[in-house]
């Protein structure tokens, strides 16, 4: 392992152990009484029915869970985008010492002839004592590719020759098409309180490459040259492997913590007797950590994320390469498309503000700044370069029981980049 890998675990270490005596020193937030807040679950459910939620009918109404809600968005990657999310939720044992285990998932369709479909869950067993995490994504998408590292508008994989043919640099943007399958399955086990260790698959296959490049030759764009440059068919790999999971965890609630820590440790060895192209081994790190800044109000929260993936070694087919948006539910890098940057190895940070807007809570918003940084494995090294972005965001709330909400965003970044944003519950 790496000096630089070390310093990071150690360094995680001690942010954990310091963030959770600061929690125990913080004492329980008690939250607002759920019959104030109001959701667009409960108004559509009244507007349907031609009652208000507000009227009291001196009849126990048992809570739902579930919701169904149309949405539309643009993302500058797709374009317009009109489709349905879905989010539930339930205990699978005392609410006093079992966190809610969730459901969500999403379709769209675009202008631009995208689809996506996902599917995502978070289980826990009674008193946590297991919990399975993953979720399946399949779509069709188009990433503006603008080449390896961060530090310029765009890099190219630099002269190099391969069986005898000479390829100059290629610093420009190429967009690329592509249809996508990714699988991943975790399942923890409690060791002690709040920490877990497990194993997992994930499963990553991309089809039907194709460089939308018009009149540039194939052999310009940067997926082409990348493949051939390491042994991969340009127009459809794999990337599956193991995974080897550390987690520790004492979230109040999966979907829109008020408190806590969340923090991840993945070793992920990708195997050709899975189906990948090739081998490679990466150490995924992820650290969440939320502070309620307020007893009368604990959705005034500032939370803080950190994600990074490194390549320890053997290889990675280009468009598995990690970078903006490659987190399980493909938030990082709020103001960049997805793939904007992305390297061998890559690391994310971001902090948010969020707050009620509304007295009944069904509004609510927030504030966020970002920067990440990716290598080459030439000229630009890891954390060498920084790329920052900033933004706004509403959030509506989708289901008051689960703290499920519709997210709205918008968000600048460097190089002039901007686009609005939109997801199922909070980006981290």
């Amino acid at each position: 392992m790496t000096p630089l890998i070390c310093r990071y675990a150690f360094a995680l270490c001690l942010m954990i152990l310091s963030a959770n005596i600061l929690l125990a020193q913080t004492g329980t937030i008690t939250a607002d009484s759920l019959e104030k807040q109001r959701d667009a679950n409960g108004f559509l459910s009244s507007f349907f029915s031609g009652k208000s939620s507000n009227v009291d009918t001196g009849k126990k109404k048992k809570p739902s869970t579930w919701s169904v809600l149309p949405s539309a968005a643009y993302n500058p990657s797709v374009g317009f985008a009109i489709g349905a999310i879905t989010s539930g939720g339930k205990y699978f044992g005392n609410p006093e010492n079992t966190t809610m285990s969730v459901i969500n998932a999403g379709a769209y369709i675009s202008t631009n002839k995208l689809s996506t479909f996902e599917f995502k869950h978070n289980a826990f067993s009674s008193e946590n004592i297991w919990n399975l995490q993953g979720g399946v994504q399949i779509g069709k998408t188009i990433a503006k590719d603008n080449g390896l590292g961060t530090g310029r508008r765009s890099f190219g994989e630099g002269d190099f020759h391969v069986g005898g043919q000479h390829y100059e640099n290629n610093p420009d943007e190429y967009p690329v098409r592509y249809v996508y399958i990714k699988i991943n399955e975790r399942i923890y086990r409690k060791l002690a309180n709040h920490i877990y260790a497990g194993a997992g698959l994930s499963f990553n296959f991309y089809s039907h490459i194709d460089d939308d490049r018009k009149n540039i030759p194939i052999t310009a764009t940067h997926n082409f040259r990348y493949s051939i440059k390491n042994g991969y068919s340009p127009n459809a790999y794999a990337a599956n492997g193991v995974l080897i999971n550390f987690q520790f965890n004492n979230r109040d609630q999966p979907n829109r913590p008020f408190k806590g820590i969340y923090a991840d440790v993945i070793l992920k060895e990708n195997e050709t007797w899975l189906g990948s192209d090739r081998k490679a081994l990466q150490l995924k790190v992820e650290f969440r950590k939320y502070w309620s800044l307020s007893d009368s109000n604990p959705e005034k929260v500032l939370a803080f994320w950190h994600w990074a993936s490194y390549l320890l070694s053997g290889s990675l087919p280009y468009l598995d390469l990690p970078g903006t948006g490659s987190d399980a539910y493909g938030r990082i890098g709020r103001a960049f498309i997805t793939g904007r940057f992305k390297g061998y190895s890559f690391v994310y940070n971001e902090a948010e503000y969020r707050f009620p807007i509304t007295d009944n809570k069904l509004l609510s918003g927030v504030t966020f700044v970002n920067i990440e940084s990716a290598d080459n494995h030439r000229d630009i090294k890891l954390l060498s370069h920084w790329e920052p972005g900033a933004g706004v965001g509403l959030r509506l709330l989708f289901n008051k029981y689960t703290r499920s909400n519709l997210c709205i965003d918008y968000g600048r970044g460097s190089y002039g980049s901007s686009g609005f944003f939109l997801g199922l519950n909070e980006v981290f």
